[in-house]
């Protein structure tokens, strides 16, 4: 009987593909490797290997990606009919319905698999990126939290469980817990995305842009090569730690150089690109035609029903590139999920609608419009998903489109709220001065 790293019997393996297999889910806890490429060798070396199959689904569906996503339908069909074990029948199960786009319930099943299998750490991380996705970060933290006093430092797969808590600890708040432990794993794990990103996040959040960039600067070797498939992501943070300090120069010069080199044609990468030059444009740079060349490169990647959070990434480069035509067709399709019978309809119809309507008024200039829409929504921002510092680019909006309609009173709520969290942001001393010289 073969067993995974973690002890966990696996059907249809030999003892040459289950090697494959361990290192597929190491490189896919620490975002270091090629999982894909792992789990193919896996898939070749045994044909009914079950997890070897379903591991590589789960990697396409956790890119929320449309087309990605019928790649995932072809890996389960073929894995279906396979022997399994109950482990890998419960993973069936998650699996189909995050492919039919029900992906709160299949965190849900997940949930329930993780207390009879808490050794599953693939399932550990598919739960965590799937509750990211969905703004539900308190189990990010507390499904982790169950499993680790079960754990120990010698079972492989512990500093990615960590790790895993430690990201959780640091959606919740809980900085200093969690940047502990994140530069605990970063010891362990040298080479650790969770680990790097997770002490990023946590200066982000507490407003330390000059302590993030030495972090980055100090380790970049550990998190920026080719073996590191998210490194776009950190350059993304890194930019952001540049616009706090009002280095919007620097911030773009991270979009041009090493920020589009490790760019992947998926939509989560897509949306950091869209992200930072909204912000870039909010700031009145000028982006030249970094709109038109990132347009085209979203085709096929969100679709108006798969989702949210992508999909407003998608419209603001359309909006930007001037594509106002495709924008409204995206809107169209976004209110037809949000009447329909999908998980993701009221996401659509209560936030993601009005956040989009609000964006179209913005880019427009109708900022009273804007904040019309806006204001409301920012109560429910978290259910589009990402974390904190994705989602801020919307707040951000809200409180530059209050700020040009002249609104003294919603601009300076705003940017005080900003200020208490982050007090030596650049941007938010700025946008605080801003509002204080609103007149009439």
């Amino acid at each position: 009987m073969i067993k995974d790293a973690q002890g966990q019997t696996v059907s249809g393996a030999t003892t040459e593909a289950v090697v494959f297999y361990d290192q597929a889910a190491r490189a896919f806890g620490l975002a270091y490797g090629d999982p894909i490429g792992q789990f193919d060798a896996a898939r070749t070396a045994a044909p009914d290997f079950v997890m070897a199959h379903l591991g590589k689904a789960w990697l396409f569906l956790l890119a929320r990606d449309p087309l990605l996503n019928a790649r995932a339908h072809d890996l389960i069909q073929a894995a279906r009919d396979l022997p399994m074990n109950d482990r890998e029948r419960s993973h069936l199960a998650a699996l189909d319905k995050a492919a039919s786009y029900a992906r709160a319930s299949a965190v849900a099943a997940l949930d329930q698999h993780l207390m009879q299998f808490p050794f599953d750490i693939l399932a550990h991380e598919v739960a965590l990126l799937f509750d990211l996705s969905l703004g539900r970060i308190r189990w990010m933290r507390d499904r982790a939290a169950r499993a680790l006093p079960l754990w120990s430092k010698d079972v492989p797969g512990y500093a990615a469980l960590l790790s895993f808590h430690g990201f959780g600890l640091e959606e919740n708040g809980d900085y200093a817990q969690a940047e502990d432990e994140s530069r605990a794993v970063a010891h362990m794990e040298p080479n650790s995305w969770f680990a790097h990103h997770t002490v990023t996040h946590v200066m982000e959040m507490m407003g330390r842009p000059e302590d993030g960039i030495n972090w980055m600067s100090a380790r970049e070797s550990f998190w920026a090569g080719d073996a590191h498939p998210n490194r776009d992501h950190l350059w993304w943070h890194k930019a952001l730690y540049h616009l706090d300090l009002g280095q919007y120069d620097a911030a773009l010069a991270l979009y041009d150089g090493p920020f589009l080199t490790a760019e992947k044609p998926i939509a989560m990468s897509l949306t950091h690109a869209s992200a930072l030059l909204w912000r870039l444009d909010m700031l009145g740079l000028d982006v030249a035609d970094r709109w038109q060349a990132l347009q085209p490169r979203w085709a096929n990647h969100a679709d108006g029903r798969c989702l949210v959070f992508a999909d407003l990434h998608a419209f603001m480069a359309e909006l930007r590139s001037g594509q106002e035509a495709a924008a409204e067709r995206r809107l169209a399709t976004m209110r037809h999920t949000a009447v329909g019978s999908d998980e993701a309809a009221s996401t659509y119809g209560e936030v993601g609608v009005p956040i989009a309507e609000g964006l179209l008024a913005f880019h427009r200039g109708a900022y009273t419009e804007a904040v019309a829409y806006l204001l409301p929504a920012r109560f429910d921002l978290w259910r589009i998903g990402g974390s904190h510092a994705q989602r801020d680019v919307i707040d951000w909006t809200l409180t530059e489109a209050a700020l040009r309609a002249g609104q003294r009173p919603v601009a300076l709520s705003l940017a005080h709220e900003r200020l208490s969290l982050r007090p030596r942001s650049h941007i938010n001393r700025t946008f605080l001065h801003r509002a204080e010289t609103i007149t009439g």
